[in-house]
């Protein structure tokens, strides 16, 4: 069947439409009436990540659901990805047309009190200590081991390798 990969996945779908009315109009979409029931009935956190030419051009989510459904945390998200992450600037209309998304839904974490239960290919992180929180997505290119995984995180949180940190893992389904 060559029309069903001309199918698109709806949560790539909401997070497109999310961001260009959003560039285009200032105007935060409702959530549509079309969507598959579980992007109604699930509450999970989400991050929205955008790319042009394989290149990070946004990314924010959320570890913990903070809207009613997964479809709200999705459009939140995606403007936040498009508008708001204060490595890039944001998103432009000139911009959209090259954009590719991806929508990583989380589970819950949970705590893990040695690193040899994780895996960068199958678990993302969630490093904590004294407020600070960095968190880490799986199987994401160039990450490929649990070290540097866990670099990354301290680095973004700004929590001090030896410090004694906390750590959660998750894993994700990811929609590109």
């Amino acid at each position: 069947m060559v029309q069903d990969s001309l199918i698109e996945d709806p949560y790539i779908v909401l997070a497109r439409k999310a961001l260009e009315e959003y560039v285009m109009s200032g105007r935060v979409i409702d959530v549509p009436a079309d969507l598959p029931e579980e992007m109604y009935k699930t509450k999970a956190g989400t991050f929205v990540s955008l790319k042009i030419a394989g290149q990070l051009r946004g990314c924010i989510g959320t570890i913990y659901p903070t809207a009613i459904s997964v479809a709200e945390e999705i459009i939140r998200n995606a403007i936040e990805a498009g508008t708001s992450d204060p490595r890039f600037m944001p998103v432009t209309a000139a911009e959209m047309k090259h954009l590719d998304y991806s929508v990583d839904v989380l589970s819950p974490s949970e705590p893990i009190s040695d690193i040899s239960e994780l895996d960068p290919f199958r678990y993302g992180v969630i490093v904590s200590y004294k407020g600070r929180r960095g968190l880490l997505l799986p199987d994401l290119e160039g990450v490929d081991t649990v070290e540097l995984q866990l670099s990354i995180a301290l680095s973004k949180a700004g929590i001090s390798s030896d410090a004694d940190y906390s750590i959660q893992r998750f894993e994700v389904i990811r929609h590109q």
